[in-house]
């Protein structure tokens, strides 16, 4: 592990921790199954697409991923097979007109674009 609990330099009040890295994360493990909002990265291991697809979607939440490759179309192949409401492609940039919302316990409903203007109306029918 690096980084951890305590406190940056320079910061003297409020609840913050270093930006810090977990190694040898198994999917497994509470720290890989939780949705962590926070300077947090786990480290897991994986021997072929199919594996890191999996691990990926293997947790109850899905709020954002991230794909990267220099085969752009694979790139967007593999980033459809992720349960995540939003699947940055090479680092993509965040795009207000684009819905944003997770998959699972990540929420449900949208915002921004026009899916999350559309969780303010109401749809109604008239059969004759």
């Amino acid at each position: 592990m690096a980084g951890g609990p305590q406190r940056p330099e320079n910061l003297d009040t409020g609840y913050y921790v270093l930006p810090t890295v977990f190694a040898d994360v198994k999917p497994d493990m509470a720290i890989a199954q939780e949705e962590i909002f926070g300077p947090v990265l786990s480290v897991i291991d994986y021997s072929s697409e199919d594996e890191a697809v999996d691990i990926a979607n293997g947790t109850p939440y899905g709020l954002a991923a991230g794909v990267w490759s220099a085969d752009l179309e694979h790139t967007v192949a593999v980033g459809r097979r992720l349960r995540a409401g939003q699947v940055e492609i090479n680092g993509g940039a965040f795009n207000v007109a684009a819905p944003f919302g997770g998959f699972g316990q990540s929420g449900y409903g949208r915002e921004f674009g026009v899916h999350g203007l559309e969780e303010y109306l109401e749809v109604k029918a008239l059969q004759f």
